[in-house]
C-alpha cells in the first residue's frame, strides 16, 4: 500500500495542526521528521520553499500549506465534525487569518525580542495580547472558538497560543486570560496532543516507512 508522505517538524505549530487533522481523520501517513537546519533533498525537491509541513499524496500531488493539509485530511474523513459549518466559515476565516497574520508576526518578535530591537519584549507581547483579548472574550461565552464543540479552528490556533504562553510562563499564568489557560490546558492534556508530539528520529533517505498515527 502506498501512503501519503508528510514531512514535518515536531515543534512547528504549522506542522502540529496538520498532524492533528490527520490523526483525527483516521488516515495514516508516512511521517518524516526533518531537521530544519539540514533539510533533506527529498523535501526540497517536493517543495523548494523548504518549509514544513509538506504532504505528498499517493497521486504525487504536493500540498505545502498547513491549512490545506488540514482540509485535505478532513475532507476525506471528519469523524468528529471539525470542519466549520457553512454559517461558521466567515468567523473561522477571520480568526485564522488574524492568528496567521498579526498574531504570528508579533509572536515571532516576542519569542526572539533580541533579534528585533526596534521594540521591547513587553511591547511585542502587548501587541500579541490584542488577539488574546478577543479569544478570551469568545471563550468566556463558550468552551471553543466556534461554539460547544472542538473544531479545526481551535486546532489551527492552539499551537501558536502554546508558543506564546511558553515565552514567559510565569507571566502567562497570572495574566487575565483564565479561559484561554483552561482551553490550552485541555489541549495539552489531551490524548491527541500526546499522539502528535511523539518523538521521532530525524528522517534519513532509505528509512523504513513510519506510519502516523500508529495503528
Amino acid at each position: 500500500m502506498t501512503y501519503p508522505i508528510l514531512y514535518s517538524f515536531r515543534r512547528c505549530p504549522y506542522a502540529m495542526r496538520a498532524r492533528s487533522a490527520i490523526a483525527i481523520s483516521g488516515l495514516q501517513v508516512d511521517l518524516r521528521e526533518v531537521a530544519l537546519k539540514d533539510k533533506p533533498a527529498a523535501l526540497l525537491t517536493a517543495s523548494p520553499k523548504g518549509t514544513v509541513p509538506v504532504l505528498i499524496t499517493p497521486n504525487h500531488d504536493i500540498i505545502d500549506e498547513s491549512l490545506d493539509i488540514m482540509s485535505w485530511a478532513l475532507s476525506q474523513s471528519d469523524p468528529q465534525h471539525w470542519l466549520p459549518l457553512q454559517e461558521q466559515q466567515a468567523a473561522a476565516k477571520r480568526l485564522i487569518d488574524r492568528n496567521d497574520g498579526d498574531f504570528k508576526y508579533y509572536l515571532d518578535r516576542y519569542k526572539y525580542a533580541d533579534r528585533y530591537p526596534e521594540q521591547s519584549e513587553r511591547d511585542y507581547r502587548e501587541q500579541g495580547e490584542k488577539t488574546l483579548l478577543e479569544l478570551e472574550h469568545i471563550l468566556q461565552q463558550q468552551p471553543y472558538l466556534l461554539g460547544n464543540r472542538l473544531s479545526s479552528v481551535d486546532i489551527a490556533i492552539l499551537p501558536f497560543i502554546r508558543q506564546f504562553a511558553s515565552v514567559d510562563k510565569a507571566w502567562f499564568e497570572q495574566a487575565p486570560y483564565p479561559s484561554i489557560r483552561a482551553w490550552l490546558t485541555q489541549f495539552l492534556n489531551s490524548t491527541l496532543f500526546q499522539q502528535i508530539m511523539v518523538k521521532r528520529p530525524t528522517w534519513q533517505e532509505n528509512d523504513a516507512v513510519y506510519l502516523f498515527p500508529n495503528a
